[in-house]
């Protein structure tokens, strides 16, 4: 231990206590990455041992067309702008079919809110996908995209109805996207317009009563400062600590914190986090979140090696086989994994050897962290889902 300000914050990881706000803070200002690492390595060993989790799922963005133009996105684009796109619902079915053959588990639908499509085009789509494979589990929507679909079906009011339409329509659990950072000073900055912390919390509580699993992220490494991280983490686990106490059905699965890339966006005169800011958040996020089950590195984002060395700093998930993201292009040409453009895929004997290489334990599990067994693209699950929050 190098950092003598780190001594206090290790007795009480030790002694299973819960970090403070100013704990947070000391370990993203310490240089000790590697005291750091392993406060977060002996959490995540005391939780889930050698496990680690993947998945195979494939990536669906409808459309991104966009009403927002947030400084940070890549991504959007308005009707009528070289390179928008919107695909039917037949076209979305086409790819849920190709990914239910290939063995896919998981559909993650994320798209732009867009200004023109009907509330109607979602439950169609949904209803469809669950016609045509009804095995495959679909997470789908982040908290802005609920709200906007409250606002397009003219309850914006109602997100407990929403959601509970498009639950019934097929709808199974929500990604965590479209948190960014919880900072209102932030917020007016980056990406104005889109949906602030309460909202975005208040859905994701109605989605906990319903008995939705969701998920949640930041955007971390462009205007934020370190306090608005810890923030970030605060809110996050006063939330789960609701869902806790209040019984609700669904709670917060995992956290998956995601580094800002500033390439072909308005922001891009910044840096950007580097691979060492990566680990910490990977690792402190382990340390804040003691209520959160899981700790995802998403590799598209880290890159396969930092997602590999991440498993010694608190991660226990590394994600799925992804197929198709267009989010993030990295440049537009690279992916994560040395491939290029949008289809960003890695399969499953790549995802099994990196975890297998950092002395982990492979194991498949299906959206809601259910073991899977499989043969080839046939799989089933064996084991239920877990009927609390935590480990």
């Amino acid at each position: 231990m190098s950092d003598p300000n780190l001594k206090p914050i290790a007795d009480k990881v030790y002694a299973g206590e819960r970090l403070s706000a100013e704990d947070g803070l000391t370990l993203l200002r310490s240089r000790d990455i590697w005291t750091i690492g392993e406060l977060a390595n002996h959490v995540r060993h005391k939780l889930h041992g050698k496990t680690t989790y993947y998945n195979v799922n494939r990536h669906i963005n409808y459309s991104n067309i966009c009403a927002l133009s947030c400084k940070f996105c890549e991504f959007y684009r308005k009707k009528g702008q070289d390179g928008a796109y919107e695909d039917s619902v037949e076209q979305i079915v086409e790819h849920a079919q190709k990914a239910a053959s290939g063995g896919a588990t998981e559909l993650h639908i994320v798209g732009g809110l867009h200004p023109f499509l009907p509330f109607s085009y979602y439950t169609d789509m949904l209803r469809a996908i669950r016609e045509a494979v009804p095995a495959i589990h679909i997470k789908a929507f982040t908290a802005v995209e609920i709200v906007h679909l409250a606002r397009i079906s003219k309850r914006p009011n109602d997100l407990a109805g929403v959601l509970s339409e498009l639950k019934a329509a097929g709808l199974g659990s929500l990604p965590g996207g479209g948190a960014e950072v919880f900072d209102d000073r932030v917020h007016d900055e980056a990406f104005k317009g889109k949906i602030r912390s309460d909202k975005w919390l208040d859905v994701h509580r109605e989605a906990h009563k319903l008995g939705l699993m969701t998920n949640a992220t930041m955007l971390y490494g462009h205007i934020e400062s370190l306090e608005d991280r810890i923030h970030h983490f605060c809110m996050l686990r006063e939330a789960q600590d609701e869902a806790i106490e209040n019984g609700y059905e669904g709670w917060f699965q995992t956290i998956i914190p995601l580094p800002f890339f500033p390439d072909g966006s308005e922001l891009e005169h910044l840096p950007g986090p580097s691979g060492l800011d990566n680990l910490k958040m990977l690792a402190v996020s382990r340390l804040m979140l003691d209520n959160f089950a899981h700790i995802k590195s998403f590799w598209i984002m880290q890159t396969l090696e930092i997602t590999q060395v991440s498993l010694d700093f608190g991660v226990d998930d590394i994600d799925g086989t992804v197929v198709w993201y267009d989010i993030t292009k990295l440049n537009g040409t690279a992916d994560a994994s040395g491939g290029g453009g949008t289809h960003q895929e890695v399969g499953v004997n790549e995802l099994r050897k990196t975890i297998i290489e950092a002395g982990y334990d492979p194991v498949e599990r299906d959206t809601i962290y259910r073991r899977v067994e499989r043969d080839g693209a046939d799989w089933r699950v064996v084991e239920a889902r877990s009927e609390t929050a935590t480990v």
